[in-house]
């Protein structure tokens, strides 16, 4: 599993940047070697395998949903809100020869009312806004997640939140902690003071 993580890592590290043009999205990169290590973790515990379905909420530039793919997924919808950062998506998803399996769709959550009927999934997985910008920016993913008809769930948040677990039980889903880690945040906006920096983060795990 140790090369299939590290030939996934360089894989996603030469997708197209994520162009963070929003700072009110909290539109963060999420690298290629932690992607990798999540979605390896992912696999080892037979929520990620051949043939299923994955969507990702607030995909960003793509990298879990490609990612997926490259492990063996059917099909990915990629959900994400800046048409500019789902550019850089279909690039990552073409530059691979995946553009029959992957689905970008340009759409605001906080706007739906309940999961789409036409939007089948075994798998979602997301890194969300964590509503440090925008109070509870995170709740309308987490709530749509639940919402799904999904087997499980795969959540990636500051680990100062506790929400995540109780947003969870009170859906019915079970929920437990699969990876801790450091999130980098390069300085990506004019008001970050120093050039890098990285914060501890918790990688959820959500199953019926």
């Amino acid at each position: 599993m140790a090369g299939l993580q590290r030939q996934l890592s360089i894989t996603l590290s030469k997708l197209p940047k994520h162009p963070c043009n929003d700072a009110s999205l909290e539109q963060y990169v999420t690298e290629g070697d932690f992607a990798a290590r999540w979605l390896t973790a992912m696999a080892e515990v037979g929520d990620l395998q051949e043939g299923l379905r994955v969507v990702d909420l607030g995909a960003g530039n793509g990298i879990l949903g490609i990612g997926a793919i490259l492990l063996g997924a059917a099909s990915a919808t990629l959900v994400e809100i800046d048409e500019e950062a789902l550019g850089a998506a279909r690039a990552g998803a073409d530059s691979l020869g995946f553009s029959d399996s992957i689905t970008c769709l340009e759409a605001d959550l906080s706007e739906w009312q309940e999961w789409p009927s036409e939007l089948s999934c075994d798998l979602v997985v997301m890194n969300p806004p964590w509503g440090f910008q925008t109070h509870a920016a995170d709740r309308p993913f987490i709530e749509m997640a639940l919402a799904s008809p999904a087997k499980a769930i795969h959540l990636l948040h500051s680990a100062e939140a506790t929400h995540p677990a109780a947003m969870a039980r009170d859906g019915g889903w079970k929920s437990e902690i699969l990876l801790k880690g450091e999130f980098r945040l390069p300085a990506s906006y004019s008001h970050h003071s120093s050039r890098n920096r990285s914060t501890p983060v918790k990688c959820w795990r959500f199953t019926r």
